[in-house]
């Protein structure tokens, strides 16, 4: 049976004369990972006293483990829940003005949840706050596979991630003109083993040149908002070096044969012009010889 347990009935016998009244945060306590923070609690309806007469005893609210106790003068941590060790300390040299709040070093995610605030000095009151832990997450990244040579048209997966936050984030995809992108969008948020989560977010879309696409991850809890931006530009959209080549080749020998075959056809051309140049010649030749055979038949009669 805790320490607790053992003074609860005679403090739920003075707690009706209603003189102490302890007070905590109404919203919850929210605390970075890895960092310390204090659980405000303080009370008042009492005046003067020692610190001897002051019992305080912080608990979870649902398992009802000893988180850190002080009675007597003095810290008592013998049923301190094995977690907290090392991890808590009140401030005692502000218990006789009113402050019983509870200082956690290194908070971790396991830490979150509601914990119990109770005081005595003569009387008895208790009350309850929540802790709520958060972790930033690293600014996102976006890579697409470059290595493929996609064209316009093809289909192409971006990756968009970030680590080491909590709790989920909320990610989502944006093109240039600002339209939010929810079709072809999966994510999956893993926790690791101290419980933060690393964000995986993949979209799919029809590649198109001179494209922007941004991925948006908000931390709610602390107000983080970060993004990260892939342009894809025409430049991308480049023949692979084999095709290139090759292109290139074909483009050579192509201009190589033209050149061959219009020489060829030059040399028939003027072959063919020769030809018809000494047909006509013979032709002319034939005729001169035919009119000065006739010339002396002529001159006989």
């Amino acid at each position: 049976m805790t320490m607790l347990a053992l003074l609860l009935p005679s403090l739920l016998a003075v707690q009706a004369l209603g003189a102490l009244e302890v007070q905590v945060p109404e919203v919850p306590v929210v605390a970075l990972h890895g960092m310390d923070t204090t659980l405000n609690c303080t009370f008042s309806g009492v005046t003067t006293f020692n610190l001897s007469d002051i019992s305080v005893f912080w608990q979870l609210s649902d398992t009802k483990r000893s988180v850190h106790s002080y009675m007597g003068g003095q810290d008592q941590l013998t049923e301190q829940d094995g977690r907290f060790a090392n991890r808590t300390s009140m401030f005692p040299d502000q218990l006789t003005r009113g402050n019983a709040s509870l200082l956690l070093r290194k908070v971790r995610v396991v830490d979150e949840g509601s914990y119990t605030c109770f005081v005595r000095v003569v009387d008895y009151s208790s009350a309850a706050l929540i802790l709520q832990v958060a972790a930033r997450y690293t600014v996102p990244e976006v890579m697409w596979d470059t290595g493929s040579n996609p064209r316009p048209g093809d289909e192409v997966a971006l990756t968009c991630l970030a680590y080491r936050g909590y709790p989920e984030a909320e990610v989502y995809w944006q093109d240039g003109t600002g339209r939010n992108l929810t079709d072809n969008v999966t994510i999956s948020q893993v926790a690791n083993d101290e419980g933060l989560f690393n964000v995986r977010s993949v979209l799919t879309v029809t590649l198109e040149p001179n494209s922007t696409y941004t991925c948006r991850l908000t931390n709610q809890l602390i107000g983080q908002e970060s993004h990260a931006s892939v342009i894809i530009s025409a430049q991308s959209m480049v023949f692979p070096p084999v095709a290139l080549w090759v292109t290139v080749g074909l483009a050579v020998c192509l201009l190589g044969l033209l050149i061959a075959l219009a020489a060829v056809c030059g040399r028939k051309i003027k072959e063919s012009c020769e030809e018809m140049k000494a047909a006509k010649e013979a032709k002319e030749l034939e005729e001169d010889e035919s009119k000065t055979a006739m010339t002396p038949l002529k001159n006989q009669s």
